[in-house]
């Protein structure tokens, strides 16, 4: 049996509710949004199996890595988890009630990276980085795609709301969202599975970490009876950021959007291991979306576009500073010592 800590056991728990609530919308938001009259509990029982289908696969494919290599370079601290550790998924729960759509890579990892010595030395810069580029290549895709779509695409959308859709565009975008959720989970479980101890391996190909099948079946049914609550309530407070944006209860609009961040995403996935921001790729693929719909709309539209892009820029950025904060500040007020980049 692993040697769970209470310290990482409640910070677990936190970041288990927390990430869901506030990162999930980011990929089940249209997912809601367009299918709001269906029940709840159908969607989420089609969110849950992709859930367990991703960590099974994970844990049998990668040798008990659930974090899908995203802790390869933040290892389990040698000193345990603690308090401080804990605190930052609970300060999203409340930022999440204040619909700020902080990141929570920057908010649970960076405290473990700037708290890890020489083992995670460097870590948050490459984050920053990597979220960065993440930001700009979502902003530059949902700009250009929408470019080209907006004036046959919206228009075709707005026209035809109305009409009833056929059965194809309903497996369209519950296909997409499953690529995206998937894409997503691969990306961010690492936040929520940071608090729990694992086996560090030291191989030829690096360091690789596994986790015990007992963390594997109580995170699995920890994570749908969350998912639960999430869908229960449409979503919660966060859910708003999707439905204030053009056209998100369009389940053809869904499936186009959905489509794009998951295919930045896995492209992203594919580079390196280093964990990054989920929230910045879709926040920049939003903001692409939105001024490339509203360019060809006038130049009222794009000015209230790029104010509502920058407002979401300015909530992101809120996070990261907070984040920082409380990776400095919590272990340096229980040490003394201040944590090192």
């Amino acid at each position: 049996m692993p040697g769970y800590e209470i310290f990482g056991v409640i910070g677990f728990l936190f970041a288990a509710y927390s990430i869901i609530a506030n990162d999930s919308i980011q990929t089940l938001g249209t997912f809601l949004s367009s299918n709001s009259r269906r029940p709840w509990w159908v969607l989420w029982l089609y969110s849950s199996s992709i859930i367990i289908a991703v960590m099974v696969y994970g844990y049998f494919t990668l040798d008990g890595d659930i974090a899908f290599g995203r802790l390869n370079s933040i290892p389990y601290p040698e000193t345990g988890i603690k308090w401080w550790h804990a605190l930052p998924p609970l300060v999203l729960i409340f930022l999440t009630r204040a619909s700020i759509p902080v990141s929570t890579t920057f908010l649970v990892l960076t405290i473990f990276a700037m708290t890890g010595g020489a083992a995670t030395e460097g870590v948050l810069g490459k984050m920053l980085i990597k979220s960065g580029l993440g930001y700009i290549v979502a902003l530059l895709a949902g700009g250009v795609v929408y470019l080209l779509v907006a004036r046959t695409w919206e228009r075709w959308v707005n026209d035809t709301q109305d009409r009833p859709l056929g059965l194809h565009w309903v497996m369209l975008q519950w296909t997409s969202t499953a690529f995206l959720w998937s894409q997503w989970l691969m990306q961010d479980l690492a936040n929520i599975f940071v608090f729990l101890p694992r086996q560090t391996i030291q191989s030829g190909d690096g360091t690789l970490v596994g986790f015990a099948i007992s963390t594997l079946i109580l995170a699995t049914l920890i994570m749908v009876v969350f998912q639960a609550y999430i869908f229960a309530t449409r979503g919660g407070e966060i859910q708003q950021i999707v439905l204030s944006k053009t056209n998100t209860t369009d389940i053809r609009s869904a499936t186009l959007v959905d489509f794009i961040y998951g295919v930045v995403l896995f492209c992203f996935k594919e580079v390196n291991d280093i964990p990054m921001s989920t929230t910045w790729v879709f926040l920049g693929l939003l903001a692409g979306r939105e001024i490339a719909i509203a360019y060809v709309s006038g130049l009222r539209t794009r000015m209230a576009a790029i104010g509502d892009a920058g407002s979401d820029i300015l909530r992101a950025f809120i996070g990261l500073v907070i984040s920082v904060v409380l990776a400095i500040g919590m272990p340096w007020i229980a040490t003394g010592q201040m944590p090192q980049f």
